[in-house]
C-alpha cells in the first residue's frame, strides 16, 4: 500500500470565483500564480503548492481531496488497482505527478508526487503563554490586532459516506493509514460509524487525525480545516470574519477527540471550513478509543455544535 504523508489540498467547484478569493483570502489564504478566469488556487504559509482549489462551475459541488505520497513508487502501486488512473503529470501550477481514484460513493482522491514545494511565507510567531506555573513569556507583551490571520496548512478534512465499512476498506487497501479513534451510536457499544484517520509514520509525530470518515445518510464534504500559528490567530480572525460580515457556523471551542481549539464558518457558497489550533500529536503506538456521546459532548467548553452537526 501506499504511503501517505499529508493531506495536500481540497477541491471544489462554484459559479464565482472572485467571491470565493474574497473569502478564503479573509481567512487567511493567499492566491497562487497560475489561477485564472476558470480555477483559483490558493496557498497557506507552508510548503505545499496550495491547499485549497475551487474551479468554475455553474453549482457549487465537492470534489474531492489530494494526498500527498512518499514517492513514484506509491503512485505506481495505486495505479495498478481497480478503477485508478494511470500516473500521469498533473495539469496544475506546481507540476509533479498524479492518480486519480474514485471512493465508493463517487467522491475524488488524488494521490499526487513531486510537485513543487512553495517558499514558505512570512507569519508571526505564536505568543508564548504564561500558565500558573510556567511564565514562558518575559518581559514582553502580547499585541494581536483583529486582523485576517495566516493559514499554514492543510490539516484535515471530513467525509461524509453512506457505508463507512465500505469506504474505510476502500482506503486501507490503498493506504497505510491508521485509526485515531472511532464513533459509535450515543449510548451504544457499536457499530463503528466513524474513524478519525491518521497517517503512519512510525515514531514520527503526526496530527492525531487528517481525515474523519462518517457513515451518513448524505454523501459528501462536512467541513476541512486549516491550521493556524495560535489562540490569538483564531480569536483575532473570528473577530474579524464577523466584522467582515461573513457566516459563523460553530465556535470558539475546543474539541474532545483531537483536543483542538476550532472555530467553523461557512464560505459563501455554504461549505464548512474551520480554523484550528493546539491539536493532539502522536506517532503510531496511539491506541483508538470509541466515543459514543452526541455532536454537543464532542466539545469540551465553548460554542457547542447543534445535535445535528454530524448528520
Amino acid at each position: 500500500m501506499a504511503t501517505a504523508i499529508d493531506a495536500a489540498q481540497v477541491t471544489y467547484e462554484a459559479p464565482d470565483l472572485a467571491l470565493m478569493e474574497k473569502f478564503l483570502t479573509a481567512f487567511g489564504m493567499t492566491r497562487v500564480e497560475g489561477s485564472d478566469d476558470r480555477t483559483l488556487y490558493m496557498r497557506g504559509t507552508g510548503t505545499q503548492h496550495h491547499i485549497h482549489v475551487t474551479r468554475k462551475a455553474a453549482k457549487q459541488r465537492f470534489v474531492g481531496a489530494s494526498i500527498e505520497v512518499a514517492g513514484h513508487d506509491d503512485l505506481a502501486e495505486l495505479a495498478a488497482l481497480p478503477g485508478s488512473s494511470p500516473v500521469r503529470a498533473s495539469a496544475e501550477p506546481g507540476g509533479g505527478h498524479e492518480v486519480v481514484m474514485t471512493m465508493p460513493d463517487g467522491i475524488e482522491i488524488r494521490a499526487v508526487c513531486g510537485r513543487a514545494k512553495a517558499e514558505p511565507l512570512l507569519e508571526r510567531a505564536p505568543f508564548a503563554m504564561n500558565n500558573i506555573r510556567d511564565k514562558n513569556r518575559l518581559h514582553t507583551s502580547v499585541r494581536q490586532s483583529v486582523a485576517p490571520c495566516t493559514v499554514a496548512r492543510l490539516g484535515h478534512f471530513v467525509l461524509h459516506v453512506k457505508d463507512h465499512d465500505a469506504s474505510m476498506a476502500w482506503l486501507n487497501e490503498r493506504f497505510n493509514f491508521l485509526p485515531s479513534d472511532h464513533f459509535v451510536p450515543p449510548g451504544e457499544d457499536g457499530p463503528i460509524v466513524g474513524t478519525f484517520i491518521r497517517l503512519d509514520l512510525g515514531e514520527q509525530l503526526v496530527d492525531h487525525h487528517f481525515m474523519l470518515l462518517l457513515e451518513s445518510d448524505w454523501v459528501g464534504v462536512h467541513h476541512s480545516a486549516f491550521e493556524v500559528t495560535d489562540m490569538d490567530a483564531v480569536m483575532s480572525s473570528h473577530d474579524y470574519l464577523v466584522q467582515e460580515g461573513f457566516s459563523l457556523d460553530v465556535g470558539v471551542g475546543r474539541h474532545l477527540l483531537g483536543s483542538q481549539i476550532f472555530d467553523y464558518w461557512k464560505d459563501p457558497f455554504g461549505f464548512r471550513i474551520e480554523h484550528y489550533t493546539d491539536g493532539d500529536v502522536v506517532d503510531a503506538s496511539h491506541r483508538p478509543t470509541r466515543f459514543n456521546g452526541t455532536a454537543s459532548e464532542t466539545t469540551q467548553w465553548g460554542n457547542r455544535p447543534p445535535l445535528e452537526f454530524f448528520r
